[in-house]
């Protein structure tokens, strides 16, 4: 056939129009590496390091996050984006887009923590025995920096993204508070990071399926009848009924659990007696326990009360075992939906090269990212590698000399923006290709 025939003209036109290469020809929207480069603009680059260090040099704990939270809103102000404010006390919900369905969430948490940084430099926190000692303020930089690009294409945004800003990760179950405040209602899928001091930087880690375990709190009381030490059988030890509790539990693991069903049970906590020649009364010991599957983490729950009671009882003392929900709600076990995960596959290497994508092996932390987990229909969490080239070992997260290498904030802020646009684009291609089934499944507001 002649190369220059019309028609032939006309059928590589259809088949870009029915590839891959479709959503670029018919939305004339920017691509993934696009946004890199933008996020990676001196200008923009020193507008996230900037925010990232005036987070970093007034961190406020849970729910405490109040000048992190303005400075959030200022910036969307600036940016002309709309928001709600206060959600779950101190969080901040953005809105980018039509304001109609599909929605699609990026989520970043604000919170520092309670302990005094040690590394020496000219933003160390100005706040004693407070540091952003996890990464939260670059978190929320990466964030703020995907609304700017996302923003600055909203006109080709087919839905709308959803930004959450969430007070309290550490413990403090910020995500079920923002929840419980309507923040993800109709929200279709919702994308979490964080950055990781164990890969270099430009590469990116995650796994389909559960990553980060569920985790929950332990305490028990275990009362006995105190006295003299040199005349032990006129008490009842409970120190002795505590360490019997102690090794007992750790049977729960090795003897009761599958060895491929991962669990951990540690008692970090133990409080009794304040002399040496006196037995206490009662002794208090906690802990944590962890499992990557629900079933497994109530079994878990009830074997550890059924253990102390039934141990303590063996001694002759009484226990009380309280969980703290209240206090510390148990965290569910983080999965990454498998349909996000090749979504996420195709991003990604478009933004750093298949090559630079890694399988991330589940661990046995939580992330309480995980209560969006039950009520958002598609969830997924990945990690963002900040190693230095020059081979300078980064400390990991919860150490008091934990420093963020700030070169990884444009791929945080171009991975974030790209995720939400593109899986807002699959979706509207979707619902152009089954119309009635996309009637059934959408949503009239968020």
């Amino acid at each position: 056939m002649d190369s220059s025939s019309p028609w032939l003209l006309l059928f590589v036109y259809l088949q870009l129009l029915s590839g891959p290469l479709a959503a670029v020809v018919v939305g004339g929207g920017a691509g993934s590496e696009e946004f890199l480069e933008r996020a990676r603009e001196s200008e923009f680059f020193e507008w996230m390091v900037g925010i990232r260090r005036s987070i970093h040099e007034k961190p406020e704990l849970g729910y405490e996050e109040f000048e992190t939270s303005e400075l959030v809103r200022s910036e969307l102000d600036r940016m002309g984006i709309s928001y709600k404010h206060p959600v779950a006390v101190t969080g901040v919900v953005g809105f980018v887009g039509t304001g109609k369905p599909p929605f699609v969430a990026l989520r970043a948490d604000m919170d520092a923590l309670a302990m005094q940084e040690s590394v020496e430099w000219e933003h160390k926190s100005k706040v004693p025995g407070k540091m952003h000692a996890c990464g939260h303020d670059a978190h929320v930089a990466m964030l703020l920096g995907a609304a700017k690009i996302l923003q600055e294409h909203k006109n080709e945004l087919k839905g709308t993204v959803v930004l959450l800003f969430q007070p309290a990760e550490e413990g403090g179950g910020g995500a079920k508070k923002m929840i419980e405040a309507g923040a993800v209602d109709n929200v279709d899928a919702i994308f979490g990071f964080h950055v990781s001091t164990d890969s270099p930087i430009g590469i990116v880690a995650s796994r389909p399926g559960p990553i980060m375990a569920g985790s929950g709190f332990f305490e028990a009381v275990i009362s006995g009848k105190g006295g003299h030490a040199a005349i032990p059988q006129h008490t009842i030890d409970p120190i002795v009924a505590a360490s019997n509790v102690i090794v007992s539990l750790q049977h729960l693991v090795s003897r009761e659990a599958d060895p491929l069903d991962s669990q951990v049970v540690t008692v970090a906590k133990f409080q009794g007696g304040g002399a040496f020649n006196v037995i206490p009364d009662s002794v208090t010991i906690g802990g944590t326990f962890r499992a990557f599957s629900k079933e497994s983490f109530f079994q878990l729950k009830q074997r550890i009360e059924e253990v102390i009671v039934g141990q303590a009882s063996v001694q002759r003392c009484s226990a009380a075992v309280s969980f703290l929900e209240k206090e510390r709600p148990f965290f569910p076990v983080t999965i990454n939906n498998d349909t996000l995960h090749a979504h996420f596959i195709k991003v990604a290497g478009e933004i750093v090269g298949p090559g630079n994508i890694r399988d991330r092996n589940p661990v046995m932390g939580a992330e309480d990212f995980a209560f969006f987990t039950e009520v958002v229909p598609s969830t997924y969490y990945y990690f963002l590698g900040m190693q230095n080239e020059s081979g300078e070992v980064l400390r990991p997260g919860h150490s008091p000399y934990f420093t963020v290498n700030e070169d990884v904030l444009p791929y945080g802020a171009a991975l974030h923006a790209s995720l939400a646009q593109q899986f807002l684009l699959q979706r509207a291609d979707s619902a152009v290709q089954s119309p009635s089934e996309a009637h059934t499944s959408s949503h009239d507001e968020l």
